[in-house]
């Protein structure tokens, strides 16, 4: 077995993953002088929800909230350093745009992961585990070939461990065989672009979920159709097609004071508090609201006197275990109307499901660790302010999360923009100091009564991990 950070000589953070919350605190590390840090990723180059990356499609999030910039406006790794190198910085200006396409920031991305040293693709990390007996972690992976193969073994020593292996497509229940069976066109909204073509052809498409992806699967769609012969569903369980709330305001539920105060309150008012945000984060964006009445409109207005053949109905959900397949190659999907009690098959001919991401597993890679780690009520890891989860008093190092504790630090978990934000608060507890210097307040709000509750940098008492 290849020994890549010995014991003698360990590395001070393995970071597990690399999607953009874990490249976000590579790109801040390499200017942390002396910290020692490499990152595994089993896939063999960046890739940002590729399947998503429609022509025109936009990040919900303006282009500070890139890797760095939040933190460290003057890293070598933000996004406008980028445009500088690429020669688009006086086009980017004029342009005019907050909100860059998401190609383009997968592009930068990928810009990043060139120059940075230290990353290292093509390395599955199959098991972590702590060693009393040398006080580090031993870090287990498996190097792959071009074909996703085998090709050696290896191990890494750490003083502490990052994990961002992010999300992964989620399937509800009723639909899980249908998504599984092989030459069934049912596919999710991540898999859009490698099944566009397809899809554009078919006969009847349904998408199902109101969410942005929903949204701009939808709209692309409609576009790629003749007016008049549109022949496309889109239903989702929400009551309604809703906007994404983008008040000034509310958009403050996404700063570091309101982490703050929601990491404050008790498990059961976390938990009863959660599922009443979904507007804040599972909406939609008014603009792609607006393009599709827009294009509808249009498409009615061509047709002077009849509609587009397109059915919007929210309130609706697939019953369980009753979506069916039917001959020559046809769906059948039965639904149920919440308000009205009422029940319908629709006949269809492939459906997209954009219905969003869970959190990815990861008992099996912290198998070895699970007597160690502390659970909630619910049996969810426990994870400190500090993005920690809570390990037993005998382990010196620290597993810290990223997008993975949305249960303790709300609705900003996964959202970029705090991403730049988090990994300073990770690396000052990797220092025990100030590697970056943290805001005091972010937000004009203040969400308790407590002044402390929306209010104060992330205290770094006993936050020294052993660098």
């Amino acid at each position: 077995m290849r020994a890549v950070g010995n014991a003698a000589e360990p590395l001070d953070v393995v970071g597990v993953g690399i999607g953009p919350f874990n490249l976000s605190l590579a790109a801040l590390a390499d200017g942390v002088p002396g910290l020692r840090a490499e990152f595994y990723e089993r896939r063999p180059a960046f890739r940002w929800h590729p399947g998503l990356l429609i022509e025109g499609a936009t990040l919900q999030v303006p282009f500070l909230a890139d890797l760095v910039t939040l933190a460290d406006p003057a890293s070598p790794w933000s996004f406008l350093r980028y445009l500088r190198e690429r020669e688009r910085l006086f086009p980017f200006y004029f342009a005019e745009r907050f909100h860059i396409d998401r190609a383009e920031y997968d592009a930068y991305c990928r810009w990043v992961c060139e120059g940075l040293r230290g990353l290292r693709f093509g390395h599955q990390v199959d098991a972590v585990r702590w060693s009393a007996e040398q006080k580090l972690f031993e870090v287990d992976f498996t190097q792959l070939g071009a074909g996703g193969e085998a090709v050696a073994l290896g191990r890494s020593y750490a003083r502490n461990v990052v994990l961002g292996i992010g999300t992964e497509p989620y399937v509800p229940e009723p639909l899980r065989p249908l998504a599984q069976a092989p030459s069934v066109p049912v596919y999710h909204s991540a898999e859009y672009l490698e099944h566009r073509e397809e899809l554009a052809a078919a006969g009847h498409v349904t998408v199902v979920g109101s969410g942005q992806s929903g949204a701009e699967v939808f709209l692309d769609l409609l576009r790629r159709r003749p007016p008049g012969r549109e022949r496309l569903h889109w239903l989702t369980r929400s009551a309604a097609f809703a906007p994404m709330e983008y008040s000034k305001l509310g958009l403050e539920h996404f700063t570091p004071d309101y982490t703050r105060y929601f990491h404050g309150l008790p498990e059961r008012v976390r938990d009863e508090l959660l599922p009443r945000q979904w507007q804040l984060h599972k909406a939609v964006d008014v603009g792609t609201l607006a393009a599709v009445h827009e294009e509808l409109y249009r498409r009615a207005a061509a047709l002077d006197g009849d509609w587009p053949q397109v059915v919007l109905t929210p309130g609706v959900r697939v019953r369980v275990r009753t979506a069916g397949r039917l001959g020559a190659g046809r769906l059948e999907l039965h639904l149920e109307h919440a308000e009205q009690g009422e029940r319908e098959c629709l006949t269809t001919d492939a459906v997209v499901l954009a219905t969003g991401y869970a959190e990815r597993p990861a008992d099996g890679l912290l198998a070895a660790l699970d007597p160690l780690l502390r659970r909630d009520g619910a049996g969810r890891p426990v994870v400190d302010e500090c993005y920690r989860l809570a390990l037993e008093g005998t382990v010196t190092g620290a597993v810290f999360v990223q997008n993975a504790e949305r249960h303790t630090h709300g609705v900003g978990a996964p959202d970029l923009g705090l991403a730049a934000y988090r990994s300073a608060v990770i690396l000052n507890a990797l220092g025990g100091g100030e590697c970056y210097p943290l805001p005091r307040r972010t937000a004009f709000t203040r969400f308790g009564l407590r002044a402390g509750g929306a209010s104060g940098a992330v205290s770094q008492r006993s936050a020294t991990v052993g660098v």
